[in-house]
């Protein structure tokens, strides 16, 4: 009988509860460590549905899901996007004529996209719950992204030129594919060409589309890129090659003329230095501090100087930006408070006349989109006052919820939800920006889970 027994015992595989968990979540890490590929071949964005489809079967098949803290917000947020619809057909004053239906797969989008990131960070949330994934790796594979960026930014800055037809796009009808959105979805460009200075420069926006993304996912990655090399176990060789790369990034950085970005640059190095002060390490606050006075002294006392001063002389897009603002404002207030209109609507003429139109020699000439210009003018004009206060309602739950959390995953994670709230005047979150701000806020909010043994199914709290 012993005999048997062992021999039954040893035609048995044990799999280990980790091993489990890395296959699962296969699909989340090909998401972020292969989007330079999706990227390439035109995919970009669309993929993000299909692991949204993954999220939800995996989700669907669990006996019970774990729920972070403050979501409950967030799903309310999500019911006042589904309840603007209702006024898609609503034409405000001032603004091109829509019917429900044309406005309908904008909204479809910005809804679609809103579920599918949704869907996702619940997902990474309960694969963190359950010690099927580990904060670190997560952590890790946002700072890839960081150098994904940065490499996107190098070649946008000095090859600005650089696009092609992609698999995809080549699979689509050449009416569709010609589109000026579905290009920024499937036409891979190293750079957005503008011409405010005078001259046509080029502005990075690989891998992310816009310049805008470009330079929200660089902040965003950023703050991981730092957790990752220097509050994570890694080599003292790739804690020096970190060091090079941040440098490095200033070029593209600054070359970018993104001013939304150097304000949220600067915003979360606040941030992030009160909070450790608060927390009782001077120490990292002088080190933070000393790091971003060595970054400042590199732009003033080199060419990237000379670019900044620049920029900041030509503020091609405030006017364009306060008449959206203003008017996004006024028109919602007026004739839709509540849920707002659904989606975004193009003005008739610009801010100094009705009559100003685009123009083969200015394509965006006239016509300004409302709710086109910031996440929070785009969810005030949208989906109203109910949308606007659920969603900084979100963000500032999560805010108070963690304000103790000075580890540093804790820092990081608030830093990049407070940072949400301040580009939220310029950059619009759809789709990435927000996809990885909400796994930032599942990564913080996974620090609160007891830790999970990968031996078996057992927590235990330390």
């Amino acid at each position: 009988m012993t005999l048997l027994a062992a021999a039954r015992s040893a035609g048995r595989v044990r799999i280990d509860p980790a091993a489990r968990g890395d296959r699962e979540g296969a699909s989340l890490t090909w998401l972020l460590a292969g989007f330079p590929l999706w990227w390439a071949l035109g995919m970009g964005v669309l993929v993000i549905p299909f692991v949204a489809a993954v999220a939800a079967v995996k989700l669907v098949r669990r006996r019970s899901i774990a729920v972070p803290p403050a979501f409950g917000w967030w799903l309310l947020f999500l019911l006042a996007v589904t309840l603007s619809l209702a006024n898609l057909g609503v034409d405000p004053p001032g603004t091109v004529r829509e019917t429900w239906f044309s406005s309908l797969p904008g909204a479809t989008f910005r809804l679609g996209f809103y579920c599918c990131c949704t869907l996702i960070a619940l997902w990474a949330y309960n694969l963190l719950a359950e010690g099927k994934l580990k904060r670190d790796k997560l952590v890790r594979l946002l700072g890839w992204l960081f150098v994904v960026t940065v490499a996107g930014g190098f070649l946008g800055t000095f090859f600005g030129s650089f696009e092609y037809t992609s698999p995809v796009e080549a699979l689509l009808p050449k009416a569709v594919a010609k589109d000026g959105f579905v290009q920024s979805l499937v036409h891979p460009a190293a750079a957005q060409t503008m011409d405010f200075l005078g001259y046509d420069t080029p502005r990075p926006a690989a891998p992310w589309g816009y310049t805008n993304t470009w330079g929200n996912n660089f902040a965003i990655t950023a703050v991981w890129f730092l957790v990752a090399a220097f509050c994570t176990p890694v080599k003292a060789k790739w804690r020096a090659a970190a060091v090079a790369l941040l440098v490095v990034s200033l070029v593209p950085a600054v070359y970018s003329m993104n001013r939304g970005l150097w304000l949220g640059l600067a915003a979360i190095a606040v941030f992030a230095a009160l909070r450790l002060l608060v927390s009782g390490r001077p120490g990292g606050m002088l080190a933070l501090g000393g790091a971003a006075c060595a970054a400042v002294l590199l732009v003033v006392l080199t060419p990237l100087g000379t670019v900044v001063q620049t920029r900041l002389d030509h503020g091609h897009s405030d006017e364009g930006r306060a008449f959206s603002s203003e008017r996004a404002t006024e028109l919602v207030l007026e004739h839709s408070p509540v849920i707002g209109f659904g989606s975004t609507r193009k003005t008739l003429g610009s801010g100094e006349s009705i009559a100003v139109g685009p123009t083969p020699e200015c394509p965006r000439c006239g016509g300004r989109t409302l709710g086109g210009n910031g996440q929070l003018w785009q969810v005030m004009f949208a989906h109203g006052i109910l949308g606007a206060v659920t969603y900084l309602g979100f963000a500032l739950a999560v805010l108070w919820r963690f304000r103790h959390d000075h580890t540093a995953v804790g820092i990081a994670g608030s830093a990049v939800v407070g940072f949400s709230l301040i580009t939220m005047f310029y950059y619009n979150a759809l789709v990435t920006p927000l996809l990885f701000t909400l796994l930032s806020y599942v990564l913080l909010a996974a620090g609160r889970l007891p830790e999970v043994s990968h031996h078996g199914p057992e927590t235990e709290n330390r």
